[in-house]
């Protein structure tokens, strides 16, 4: 029986995740956590016999205390709770599922505590990535990449040497607003952005996938994760979503993983591996697929791609500036008080405004963080005045 916990349950991945536990029977979900929905928390606590959660915000955990007072749980609280969960004794596996830098301290104490990951935790990799991939190593971890992109590369990869790899190739789908250009951008809503025309994900990924800023923070997490060059990545946008992602050997040869666009196959696949499990998940038809076709990247258009490779050039804090300014301006446009456009060209100011260190602490980020959404916030302030 393998023991997990998720962090962030009632998530878009969370859920899809015990959607893929309904259908392992020995996979067992022995501590779960949420923000604020305690709601659904409750829902799955009961479902699932879960004893031990964690709640971020203090006044909803103590709520759901009491909910639950007829159960036989312990509920944690603050980030300190999520820690707690990661780090459970008889845990094998955690599922990093949480959204933003709330999620990096619980992976590194998870990791530290010898627990297997399974990541769709962006932010842990493009802040620390190196960080994270020595202590995996120190710690004889194993890190599974939950995103379908970066899942199809690590089974292209497989049973083949990394250092036969030309190059990978990160397919992504476009998003709405696919061969728009920037005056177009200018006027989009906030329901055009939500609109994206193949998958089903949670707000703030949505909108990364709108601006391109998802892609570009997944060349920086795979840079990290398969130990490649920058320009070894290239990014490719393919419209249908059906191949995830590629691999270009030395000998030209190209492997890719093709799919359905449904996240539960790469999460089964991070929970089981190196098995792979029947589902009942829809399958490819390849006598209903059409056409699959390609195009290049506007990186004009689109700047979020080109800042994000800027960024991962310069190394050092330029990667969290960049994730750290992207998380906040989201989350400003996801409450109306700036336009779509604004995410990029404020992201490139702050950008333009960090002085960058190397080789930096956790605390480190963390204050680089801090430093970040102060800047965004009064920068925000004089746009508002």
């Amino acid at each position: 029986m393998k023991k997990i916990c998720i962090l962030g349950s009632t998530g878009s991945i969370g859920k899809q995740t015990l959607e893929v536990v309904d259908n392992l029977p020995d996979v067992q979900v022995i501590g779960i956590t949420a923000n604020v929905n305690i709601d659904l928390l409750e829902q799955q606590i009961r479902k699932y016999g879960t004893k031990k959660v964690a709640v971020m915000d203090n006044k909803a955990a103590e709520k759901l205390k009491g909910n639950c007072k007829d159960l036989d749980i312990e509920v944690y609280q603050g980030i300190e709770g999520l820690i707690k969960i990661a780090t459970l004794e008889c845990a094998d596996l955690v599922v990093t599922s949480v959204v933003g830098m709330v999620g990096l301290r619980p992976t590194v104490e998870a990791i530290k505590s010898g627990k297997d990951i399974a990541l769709a935790n962006k932010e842990t990799l493009v802040t620390a990535g190196d960080i994270i991939m020595k202590l995996a190593k120190e710690n004889d971890v194993n890190i599974f990449p939950v995103d379908s992109e970066h899942s199809a590369i690590f089974q292209c990869l497989q049973g083949n040497d990394l250092n036969e790899v030309n190059k990978i190739i990160l397919t992504a789908s476009g998003g709405p607003f696919r061969g728009k250009n920037e005056e177009y951008l200018k006027t989009v809503t906030l329901k055009d952005a939500l609109n994206h025309p193949n998958w089903s994900m949670g707000q703030k990924i949505t909108i990364d996938s709108a601006t391109m800023m998802n892609k570009g923070l997944e060349v920086i997490e795979a840079k990290w994760l398969f130990g490649l060059e920058i320009d070894q990545i290239q990014v490719v946008i393919h419209p249908q979503s059906i191949i995830h992602s590629m691999v270009e050997y030395k000998d030209g040869s190209v492997i890719a993983q093709l799919g359905e666009p449904d996240m539960r196959v790469p999460i089964q696949y991070a929970l089981t591996y190196p098995s792979r499990v029947e589902n009942n998940f829809p399958k490819l038809d390849f006598l209903k697929l059409n056409q699959l076709t390609f195009e290049d990247p506007d990186y004009q258009t689109f700047k979020c791609l080109q800042l994000a490779y800027d960024s991962m050039s310069i190394g050092g804090t330029m990667t969290t500036v960049l994730n750290a300014a992207n998380e906040k301006l989201v989350e400003l446009y996801l409450k109306g008080k700036i336009s779509f456009t604004d995410i990029p060209d404020i992201i490139d100011e702050t950008l333009k405004n960090h002085r960058v260190r190397f080789s930096p602490s956790i605390d480190e980020i963390l204050d680089v963080e801090k430093w970040t959404h102060k800047y965004i916030e009064s920068r925000c302030l004089k746009l508002q005045e």
